[in-house]
């Protein structure tokens, strides 16, 4: 189970995942009066004041999808269970990159009009890693199963 490399790509799935409940996705400066605005996996606002902009839709996909992940190393004996479980990951992490961008790109941008743009932190490329890693043991996965099927056919 946890000697497979599909394995350990999902559960860097389940780490990345899981950082993005405790980094900044995305940040701005008003030069006007120097306050530093942040969107994280909770709220859009201030740095130092009160939340903005409630973005708890943000953490509730990161942790589904790191519970997703994290279900799927363990289905290691129905790899098809497991190819399935990846497909709807990915729709979840895809559904997250979009929430994480329209969050940053137009609400965060609105709350903040200057000529500047906003700056993507590193919590803003996790749901892409997470995906790409997805993509890694969804395609080990298959290659497993692939492997179980022409055994099968020699039998």
């Amino acid at each position: 189970m946890i000697q497979r490399i599909q394995s350990v790509f999902l559960f860097l799935i389940v780490v990345a995942m899981v950082t993005m409940f405790f980094v900044p996705i995305w940040s701005k400066t008003n030069p006007a009066d120097g306050q530093e605005y942040i969107l994280n996996a909770y709220k859009l606002g201030p740095a130092n004041g009160a939340a903005t902009n409630n973005t708890i839709v943000i953490a509730i996909l990161a942790g589904v999808a790191a519970l997703i992940a994290l279900y799927e190393i363990f289905q290691y004996k129905s790899r098809l269970t497991q190819m399935k479980l990846g497909l709807l990951n990915s729709l979840v992490m895809a559904a997250l990159m979009g929430c994480a961008f329209y969050f940053s790109s137009y609400v965060g941008e609105d709350l903040v009009k200057t000529d500047q743009e906003g700056e993507y932190m590193s919590g803003f490329y996790f749901p892409a890693v997470g995906l790409l890693l997805n993509v890694l043991a969804n395609r080990f996965i298959k290659r497993d199963e692939d492997l179980v099927r022409s055994m099968d056919r020699l039998r």
